[in-house]
């Protein structure tokens, strides 16, 4: 039986170890980069290693950086009396291109789960209190999602911050637009409900 020669069989094997690409996905991917100009690859193969080498956590909010802080947090235009606390740098990005939001972010690494024995020391909710408590943080927007974990986590947020000068909030869940009711769950329309405000 025929095979590839050693260094496509190598790429194969390595493209299928990615999330959501097969053998067959890879095998195609690496005819593709097989049949491309050079400079393509090289500057994939280039980016891939800038991956490696240069992405870091922003050393005050914890998002993915080139740089010791990253964009959001030393911009000057930005409100750094408001810091949006979400899980994952994903989550932040979602944000961003909504368009709705100025402030800056706290991203936790993670949420609380005691069942995986994950506790607060597992994620980033100490740096977030030394934030607030150096002051000029006027509020806290809790962004972590409606699963158990995150309504853990943002309780024991809430709690950790009750003693300081801070308002806290959490995002708004409910019905998505153009949803219709019958097809929503009950944890999202008992979040609609109690997440109601005058029209």
């Amino acid at each position: 039986m025929i095979q590839y020669p050693a260094s496509i069989t190598r790429l194969i094997r390595n493209l299928s170890k990615l999330p959501g690409i097969g053998e067959k996905s890879a095998e195609r991917l690496a005819m593709y980069l097989l049949q491309a100009r050079k400079d393509q690859v090289v500057e994939l193969a280039d980016s891939l290693k800038d991956l490696k080498e240069k992405v870091r956590l922003c050393r005050q909010c914890f998002a993915l950086s080139d740089e010791d802080l990253c964009k959001i947090c030393s911009d000057p235009a930005r409100d750094g009396a408001v810091i949006c606390v979400v899980e994952h740098p994903v989550d932040m990005i979602a944000i961003e291109k909504s368009a709705s939001f100025n402030g800056h972010y706290h991203v936790l690494q993670g949420l609380l789960s005691p069942m995986d024995g994950i506790g607060p020391e597992d994620i980033r909710i100490r740096e977030l209190i030394g934030r607030v408590s150096k002051g000029g943080v006027r509020e806290v927007i809790i962004a972590t999602g409606t699963n158990v974990e995150g309504e853990t986590t943002a309780a024991y947020i809430r709690e950790q911050l009750a003693g300081y000068h801070v308002r806290v909030t959490r995002i708004a869940s409910g019905v998505p637009m153009g949803g219709e009711l019958k097809y929503v769950d009950q944890v999202t329309l008992k979040k609609a409900l109690e997440g109601r405000h005058a029209v």
